[in-house]
């Protein structure tokens, strides 16, 4: 079971072992803030620092690197033990004696608020850790520690004032500066006295860096600690505490820097204005605020201006400022200077649209638009613009684009025309005219990738102006520049999101049962996107049985559609009518709502599906033996989605891009129901009716062969509900037993008991860290089992937070179970979806929040909860410079003078060797690419070069170094639920359960970033 919660500090009996130990507790009551916390005094004489001694000899390679682990663990808790401590030396008690005083005793206090205490909590820390490293060599365990001492609520508490209060403390120190030269002057006599020159506030940040750097320590402790390691269980649980602990005060630090910019913001606008009042009710939510550089294009394209803005995203609005950074920039070494902020504009978020470069026809009535700041067109006169072509923006690369599409439609004319002719010539013949057809093309298809460049880091925003004269409405567009590509995504998401989350449904979406009884979502909930029927055929009355998503990158979306549209690729959804047939739905996600694009009936109902994606190299090495290198690999057949029927079929399908054509079909063994299907590396597993797992293998195309008699695996007597493939095993549930198989063998490992009561039978597994969360056939529990020692870790009773939305309703059972980027997705069969936070990193997914319950759901049970996952092409997110950089990293090293123009980037030749014409003027129309290693030397024969102007780079200046952070994946993920109807909880809708359509409900997550 967990480690029970009284172990850490504060506990009587903890209390007498610290007397014991030289280490002397009272209470304060009499100071200035009443904290209710133990003073605490640790003797550096009795209790010397934690100290690791030689080591010994004989130790294995992974010993010696847990050892440097402990040793790296022990160095950073001192040195952030001597930092706590400079401050309240350095800083903290010169401030409080010194007279006359620079800083009153309350500012101090104030400034300094519960840095005593969090050095208490290290001060101890470091007396546990002293004990444990003194008996490493023995023992080698040190994750209970983590637990016992960072679990303890004391912790959070200190830590969450702590964090809370940072930004004021920033503020005080920041106007102490400005108004008191004095206190200016002490703090620069401090860091030039210190031997690290490090300032106040790389000091007082410390404490907001800890936590992560713990977490970095033990993920390298458990890395290097093999399964069955006494120490593994408790590495696990130590990380799950502080993942958690990180979080919580994340998100407060978040919330009080959200507090701040919109206190800064209303600063700036008159107190009797109506968005000071908005700003001012605490209602408004800040979702995304960044500084952004607004740039003014003439009207041939060129750039005339461009200054930085401060841009804010609230939940239901959007403001500009000017941003102005007036008083001493020397003070800003020692602490950051946060600006004022001037008002420009503020708009509802309902009016603002997203524009992209090339989309503008649909868009709007040209007619009544007006280019924002179009006034400065005076000062560039169109004559000097054409000159001017550095600066050329991509109104005029679209401007080109059609032209090319214009001659194209010309040079087919010229070609049929061609076609007619009866002669034969030399230069005037269907091979040379094809080939200018497909020269044009390229030339499109560059400049259209010239355009989606220029569209990568430009934000173009439609808004409502002021009505002209005659009372016609009149919009206004401003064009942003952003840092670089991710933060456009993020622009376009958050406000296409935001709008939907100003829909009725969504006002609120969620409920969050909160101690403190605000019901307040927070900034990154899932929001509802869309309801729809799962179903295209009305006249039958089709249950649904199973969903998956099948992942497909699509190059023909645009910058922003990626931004807005759900995760890539196609959803299957299953099901079918009782005692009949079954049917298929395919529907499109490449866009905001989802589109049927196929549906076909199959035998029977779809009790389960899986998809299968291609068969990687490392997926087909080392599961088959070894075979002679003349032999040649089975070629990957592409990813299949395999369904499980009621009438005992199994069939495999291809994906949508090959057709969607029945691959494979077979019959389970003794043609029983096929519940369930999981797939490994080598296997396909079905989990049937009759109690047994049948396994196919993969034959040596990649696919399974379906034609041999499969392997039967007996589990138990009743039905296989639910299928795990665990690293190199295959959990199989039947009743309230699991058995653990080996998944290459097939041979069992062992079978345990997942609920006490025989009659609740295992209908769900899922796995998210160390742990594997169970749903049952009975009751409202979900309990939590560990990988490894498959130890009965937590249990969560659902029906205490499904209470909130329907009172008196006792009786719940779970339906279905999801776990996706830190949140557990709980259906229940009165149609409510609860979520519940669990740890993201390799640690226990321990339920440690209370969660949100969804205000949307179903009349009926929720049938399935299934997710759609895509990754953002990492193209997507490189900025010009970074491809540019990347294009001169991989040139080939013999060139050592400058590169041919044929290898420029954003340079294109257009080859075609006709000694005849090359004396002409014009571009040469080819469709063949200039071989790499050619003559830089430009001949006559070779045609002309023809060179695209280089996009304007006018972001440079805020854009951070490129090598500086390592990119990380960027999914979009939506969550897609299916049952009967659909529910809204906040509003009282009669319950239609059984009489209403199968439905399907689609929540966005914001992208994470």
């Amino acid at each position: 079971m967990l480690v029970s919660g009284d172990s850490g500090w504060g506990s009587r009996r903890d209390t007498r072992c610290w007397e014991d130990a030289g280490v002397h507790l009272w209470s304060q009551p009499n100071s200035e803030e009443d904290t209710g916390f133990l003073e605490v005094t640790v003797s550096d004489m009795k209790h010397p620092p934690p100290e690791l001694g030689p080591m010994p000899e004989g130790l294995s390679p992974q010993q010696v690197v847990r050892r440097h682990i402990l040793g790296s663990i022990v160095q950073s808790e001192r040195s952030y033990v001597d930092s706590l401590k400079r401050i309240l030396q350095d800083y903290r008690n010169p401030l409080m004696e010194m007279e006359p005083k620079v800083l009153s005793a309350r500012k101090c206090q104030v400034v300094f608020f519960r840095l005593k205490e969090i050095l208490q909590c290290h001060s101890m820390f470091q007396i546990a850790l002293a004990s444990r490293v003194a008996e490493w060599d023995s023992a080698e365990k040190i994750g209970d520690l983590f637990v016992a001492s960072f679990s303890k609520s004391m912790v959070l508490d200190v830590y969450s004032d702590y964090v809370n209060n940072f930004t004021t403390a920033m503020s005080l120190i920041k106007k102490a500066c400005l108004t008191k030269p004095a206190f200016l002057d002490f703090l620069k006599k401090r860091q030039m006295a210190s031997a690290d020159r490090v300032t106040l506030y790389g000091l007082m940040v410390k404490p907001i860096q800890r936590f992560p750097q713990f977490i970095l320590l033990l993920q390298d402790m458990l890395k290097n600690t093999p399964k069955g390691h006494a120490d593994r269980l408790s590495l696990q649980l130590a990380l799950t505490e502080l993942e958690t602990l990180a979080e919580k005060l994340n998100e407060q630090k978040r919330l009080a820097d959200q507090v701040a910019e919109i206190q800064q913001l209303s600063k700036s606008i008159s107190d009797r204005s109506s968005l000071n009042k908005l700003l001012s009710s605490g209602q408004q939510q800040l979702l995304l605020c960044e500084t952004l550089t607004e740039t003014v294009y003439g009207d041939r394209g060129q750039l005339i201006k461009s200054k930085e803005r401060k841009v804010f995203l609230l939940n239901d609005m959007l403001v500009c400022a000017n941003i102005n950074f007036k008083g001493q920039l020397e003070i800003s070494s020692l602490v950051p200077l946060g600006p004022k902020y001037v008002l420009k504009w503020s708009t509802a978020l309902p009016q603002v649209q997203v524009v992209e470069v090339g989309q503008e026809s649909g868009a709007y009535d040209k007619d009544n638009i007006v280019i924002h700041n179009a006034g400065a067109k005076k000062h560039a006169p169109s004559g000097q613009a054409s000159h001017n072509k550095v600066y050329l923006g991509p109104p005029r690369l679209f401007q080109e684009l059609q032209d090319l599409q214009k001659d194209l439609a010309v040079v087919e004319q010229i070609t049929l025309l061609i076609s007619t002719l009866h002669g034969t010539y030399q230069n005037l013949n269907m091979t040379v005219a094809q080939d200018w057809c497909l020269a044009l093309q390229r030339m499109m298809k560059v400049k259209e990738e010239e355009i989606h460049s220029a569209n990568k880091c430009r934000l173009r925003l439609l808004l409502p102006g002021k009505p002209d004269k005659s009372g016609r409405p009149i919009s206004v567009m401003v064009v942003f520049i952003t840092p670089n590509p991710l933060s456009k995504i993020s622009w376009v998401n958050r406000l296409h999101l935001a709008k939907i989350g100003l829909r009725e449904e969504n006002q609120p979406g969620w409920l969050c049962p909160d101690e403190d009884k605000k019901s307040k979502a927070p900034f990154w909930c899932p929001i509802l996107s869309c309801h729809m029927p799962a179903f295209s055929s009305k006249a039958l009355d089709l249950q649904l049985g199973a969903a998956v998503h099948n992942p497909v990158q699509s190059s023909l979306l645009g910058f922003s559609a990626v931004s807005t549209s759900l995760p890539q690729g196609y959803l299957w959804v299953g099901g079918g009518q009782e005692g009949a047939g079954g049917q298929v739905e395919i529907f499109s996600l490449n866009r905001a709502t989802p589109r049927t694009v196929k549906s076909f009936p199959v035998s029977s109902p779809v009790l389960c599906m899986e998809y299968i994606p291609e068969v990687g190299e490392g997926e087909l090495a080392g599961t088959q033996e070894p075979r002679p290198t003349t032999e040649q690999q089975p070629a990957s057949p592409h990813p299949t989605v395999c369904l499980g029927l009621r009438d005992g079929s199994i069939a495999v399908y291809g994906s949508v891009d090959t057709g969607t054509q029945c691959l494979l079909t077979c019959k389970s063994p003794g043609m029983q129901p096929v519940l369930c299907l999981r797939h490994s590396p080598e296997y396909l597993f079905a989990g049937l009716q009759d109690g047994t797992v049948a396994a196919y293998p993969r034959t040596n195309g990649g696919l399974w062969d379906l034609a041999e008699q499969p392997t039967r695996l007996a589990v138990g007597t009743g039905p296989v509900r639910a299928l795990l493939t665990l690293d190199e095993t295959l959990w199989a549930s039947c009743a309230n037993q699991v058995t653990v198989l080996d998944a290459t063998s097939l041979c069992t490992q062992q079978t345990f008991e997942a609920h006490p009561d025989a009659e609740a039978s295992v209908t769900h597994m899922i796995k998210a860290g160390s742990g594997v969360w169970m749903a049952f056939s009975s009751g409202s529990s979900i309990r939590l089992f560990h990988t490894e020692t498959l130890e009965h870790l937590q249990e969560i009773n659902i029906a205490t937070r499904t209470t909130f939305v329907l009172p008196g309703q006792k009786h719940v059972r779970v339906t279905s179970l999801l776990i996706c980027q830190g949140s557990l997705w709980v259906g229940t069969d009165q149609g409510i979806i609860v979520l519940l936070p669990v740890p993201r990193l390799e640690g226990i997914p321990k339920i440690t929040g209370k969660g949100m319950v969804s205000l949307n759901g179903h009349g009926g049970p929720v049938e399935f909860l299934a997710v759609a996952l895509s990754t953002l092409a990492p193209d997507v997110l490189k900025g010009d410079q970074e491809e540019e950089e990347e294009g001169q990293e991989e040139k080939p090293p013999e060139l050592d003078g400058p590169p041919p123009r044929e290898m420029r980037k954003k340079g294109i030749l257009l080859q075609y060797r006709l000694r005849s014409t090359s004396h002409l003027p014009g571009q040469l129309l080819s469709v063949r690419e200039a071989p790499v290693g050619d003559s830089p030397a430009h001949t006559e024969e070779d045609g002309s070069i023809y060179e695209m102007a280089d996009d304007p780079d006018v972001w440079v200046r805020s854009r951070p170094c490129a090598r500086d952070t390592p990119r990380k994946e960027i999914s979009s993920v939506a969550i897609i639920s299916g049952g009967r109807g659909y529910r809204n909880f906040n509003t009282e809708s009669p319950r239609r359960g059984s009489d209403a359509d199968s439905t399907l409900l689609i929540w966005q997550v914001p992208l994470m970033l």
